[in-house]
């Protein structure tokens, strides 16, 4: 099936709609936008083996995957209905009045969180479901009282057309404003350019490549009115194996990383593509087991001949560079399609020396980097560049020894596992699923969990207002029964 790509006109139309929309949506309770939520989730589910079947042709993911991924958008549709429901998450707090304060009188001043205004969201190529047309953008941007605008991803059209098909019916079923959902189409960069550059856009949502989000963040820079691009780009995610640890735990760290490294074929923001140890008997132990793993893994599809692409690419320049070792790699298909797994090692003064080495290599590929003393580790890990984690492999005696680099690792990750993998984003209002540049545009917000919906809102103050012309969560009897901050003190 064939779609066109969607034309300026038919953008700027869906933009004004969005806008009508926006005026009447932002002030709808969280009660009747918890209903609507809650609604999408019930037609994705009603859209059944068809969804699935859809999933799996366009994009090569198993069945289990994609079910376990429509599990987990239903999920975050309804985690963000309880979220509106309850309330508290615009932040309420009220400073009352006091008119007789010396020298001068205290207004009466109310804080909370209001939407920005319509989202634009870019499906994303590795999660046809989970990131994509009712993905976490979009849902945490609906729940924010946003109008959300999606650019169907290309690899998935189809899949993306029924997805939005179940939030238009459920807009209707609970008579919300038709205008806060569009659906858009575009091949090349034109779709994507003219919804940055729309004066009625107020917020971008993407996950992709690096070049890909710097490119919208760079042009949402350049309008007459900057807007914030929340894009989530590169990551390789490093982990660093302490020595005494690792030497008890050779063959169970080994097999716990060619997992992680395998996963989906690779094909995860969270895949670890680096892996940083001190040399010595332990750590060849390690790339001994690490690279019998690797070699008996089986290649996968990849989800589009654009990322197969891609990763041949990558990995081609990889193996050229000065100094790389390729340790191991599973069988040849010759399946351009397929993407085979291997691993390399290099010494930790050739990375250094050569920054292209810490570039992402998108998917099932590791780097094991080989540190002659705890200096040249901190050297390596104190030379990357902004990551959506870090992980360290040790018990708490040596971890307590390495407190130094740890304290480096808070600073360049969003989210430091100890003694796991960094593949598996649990979905809780504790996750952060974010990082400092290149892995993400604005490290403090995040696009998984509850606080994803912090990227769509910002504070309004009003001061002086009549009780009856608050909005209800500022309002003095407290309607909604949510947690607000009074005059200092936390109250319901």
């Amino acid at each position: 099936m064939s779609y066109q790509d969607t034309s300026a006109e038919e953008i700027n139309i869906a933009m004004q709609a969005a806008q009508v929309a926006f005026l009447s949506y932002k002030n709808i309770s969280g009660k009747q936008k918890a209903k609507f939520l809650a609604a999408i989730a019930e037609e994705l589910e009603a859209l059944g083996g068809e969804l699935v079947t859809t999933v799996m042709k366009e994009t090569n993911l198993p069945e289990a995957r994609v079910i376990n991924e429509r599990n987990r958008t239903t999920g975050h549709c309804r985690m963000f209905a309880t979220l509106v429901e309850e309330g508290s998450w615009v932040d309420a707090s009220i400073d009352t009045a006091l008119p007789n304060r010396m020298p001068v009188p205290k207004p009466d001043i109310r804080k909370m969180m209001r939407p920005l205004g319509t989202v634009v969201v870019f499906g994303a190529a590795n999660f046809p479901l989970a990131y994509s047309t009712a993905g976490g953008d979009t849902i945490s941007a609906l729940a924010a009282g946003c109008p959300v605008i999606v650019k169907a991803h290309p690899a998935h059209t189809e899949t993306s057309t029924k997805v939005a098909g179940a939030i238009k019916t459920a807009i209707k079923k609970t008579g919300m404003p038709s205008g806060i959902f569009h659906h858009v189409y575009g091949t090349g960069f034109e779709v994507g350019q003219a919804l940055v550059k729309h004066p009625l856009t107020k917020a971008v949502g993407f996950t992709g490549s690096l070049a890909g989000g710097k490119a919208l963040f760079d042009l949402a820079n350049q309008r007459a009115e900057p807007i914030p691009v929340f894009a989530e780009m590169s990551s390789i995610n490093p982990v660093i194996l302490l020595p005494d640890t690792l030497s008890r735990n050779v063959s169970k760290t080994a097999s716990l990383l060619a997992g992680s490294i395998t996963l989906g074929v690779g094909q995860f923001c969270t895949n670890p593509g680096l892996i940083i140890a001190l040399e010595d008997d332990a750590t060849q132990k390690f790339l001994d087991a690490l690279s019998e793993e690797v070699r008996k893994s089986s290649p996968g599809p990849m989800l589009h001949q654009g990322i197969a692409d891609n990763y041949i690419n990558r990995s081609n320049y990889v193996r050229e560079q000065p100094g790389i070792q390729v340790m191991s790699e599973s069988i040849d298909t010759h399946n351009p399609m397929q993407g085979r797994p291997w691993i390399a090692s290099v010494a930790a003064n050739v990375f250094l020396n050569n920054p292209s080495l810490a570039e992402e290599v998108f998917g099932p590929f590791s780097l094991v980097v080989r540190c002659t003393d705890r200096n040249e580790l901190h050297s390596v890990v104190s030379s990357l560049h902004g990551q959506l984690t870090c992980t360290v492999i040790g018990d708490a005696p040596e971890v307590k020894q390495y407190e130094s680099l740890l304290n480096v690792l808070t600073e360049k990750a969003g989210r430091v596992i100890l003694n796991g993998v960094p593949t598996g984003v649990e979905v809780c209002p504790s996750m952060h699923h974010g990082g400092p540049f290149p892995s993400t545009t604005d490290s403090r917000f995040s696009s998984v969990g509850t606080d994803a919906i912090k990227r769509f809102v910002r504070p309004v103050a009003y001061q002086n207002f009549e009780n009856a012309l608050l909005p209800d969560e500022l309002k003095n009897e407290n309607p909604l029964g949510i947690w607000r901050m009074v005059n200092g003190e936390l109250k319901k």
